[in-house]
């Protein structure tokens, strides 16, 4: 039986959903010999032991850090935050190249690299986390920030577009694929750095980049929507993964998620530097999210629809609705519009009837468009609840008590 809603515009509220979030992963997902476990079912039970991606590796990293912060009455939050950093920096990383393996089989306390393809993706995954170790006080983490930046802008960055690369051999010779996923990930992880250390170049390369995205790319379209795959130029691709519904990174469609989220992190950018296109273009992003992919029959927003606006896939992921919320509450405060407090507190009904596990924690992973569960996978790899918990923080940040 699902329990009666709580008030989501209390402080506390959040962040007992937060620890409740936590408890599924605190301690079952710790691995004794090193790292944690990423293949997690409904109930916790651990059905893959050895498989380790970057992406979860990375976003263990802030799943720990960022609650090692709001919950100090914990220590077992800055230990697993340590743990996970140094299963970065010693499983993933490859110190002969600098890159960071894409995925390892870890067992007995040995890693064997199953991908070693380097890709800008996961490495603005791993800007990020030790943005957020660096904030939660982990030593070293700080300069592996400055590391990494630097790796990123010698092997993806395009100065002549302003915009990352986004994938290359274990010897970095680079592949003809540009996509726009890897740079919304990079804005987001310079926003992390800039925030961990105060260093302006990382607001400018936000910046720079948000502006290529939203100016440039979005001209080639109908001037706001984004699509997700270019050419090597950087014209749109409008072919690629079009027949391909299993590639998570890189979905064929657009993406309402990635224009919520969008919206919240050009939000992020006019808090620190406020350019006129800014708000604007997050209110319109989230419109069309909203107007595009709403369901309105089985509440939910659908993960993609196609350039004519047919739904390409009508199946339903928890991270677009993470996404939606903490945008919904973050333009709630920045322009004091009902609506958007209303779709806040519609998202959150939605969202409590039908992605959180009321009983075993955490949330959901991929709903039919009826909203039935028909995996028992609860966290595969790239999940780890970050969203959902980030989301969360986005939202405490607009609440006043």
């Amino acid at each position: 039986m699902i329990p009666a809603a709580p008030d989501f515009h209390r402080r506390q509220t959040l962040l007992d959903h937060v620890r409740h979030t936590l408890s599924f992963y605190h301690p079952r997902a710790i691995d004794p010999s090193g790292g944690f476990y990423h293949f997690l079912k409904d109930d916790g039970t651990v059905f893959d032991a050895h498989t380790r991606h970057l992406v979860s590796s990375a976003r263990y990293v802030f799943l720990w850090a960022m609650a090692a912060r709001h919950f100090p009455d914990t220590p077992a939050y800055l230990d697993n935050a340590r743990r996970a950093v140094a299963f970065l920096r010693d499983a993933h990383r490859n110190p002969a190249t600098g890159g960071y393996a894409w995925v390892l089989h870890w067992e007995n306390g040995q890693a064997r690299v199953l991908d070693a393809t380097n890709h800008c993706y996961g490495l603005a995954f791993v800007l990020l986390a030790y943005a957020h170790a660096a904030q939660a006080g982990i030593a070293g983490a700080a300069d592996w920030l400055d590391e990494t930046f630097e790796l990123m802008e010698r092997r993806f960055w395009q100065p002549d577009f302003g915009l990352y690369a986004d994938e290359t051999s274990p010897d970095w010779v680079l592949s003809p694929y540009r996509g726009q996923n890897a740079n919304m990930h990079a804005t987001e992880a310079c926003l992390a750095a800039f925030a961990a250390t105060g260093n302006a170049r990382f607001l400018d390369r936000a910046v720079q980049v948000a502006s290529a995205v939203h100016q440039r790319l979005a001209a080639q379209t109908d001037g706001v929507m984004i699509w997700e795959h270019y050419t090597p130029e950087w014209k749109v691709d409008w072919e690629y993964n079009r027949h391909d519904m299993s590639n998570i990174f890189r979905p064929w469609g657009y993406q309402p998620g990635h224009f919520t989220e969008w919206a919240r992190l050009l939000l992020l950018i006019e808090r620190r530097r406020p350019l006129p296109w800014l708000l604007e273009r997050a209110e319109t992003l989230f419109d069309v999210a909203f107007r595009r992919a709403w369901d309105d029959r089985h509440g939910g927003l659908y993960y993609g629809f196609a350039p004519d606006f047919s739904i390409c896939d009508d199946r339903k992921y928890h991270w677009v609705q993470c996404e939606s919320l903490a945008t919904a509450a973050v333009l709630g405060q920045r322009t004091g519009k009902a609506a958007y407090r209303d779709w806040y507190d519609r998202l959150w009904a939605y969202c409590w009837e039908h992605w959180i596990d009321h009983e075993h924690g955490a949330w959901f992973r991929l709903l039919t468009r009826e909203n039935v569960n028909t995996t028992d996978e609860k966290s595969p790899a790239g999940k780890v609840d970050y969203h959902t918990t980030g989301a969360c923080y986005a939202i405490l940040e607009t609440l006043e008590s």
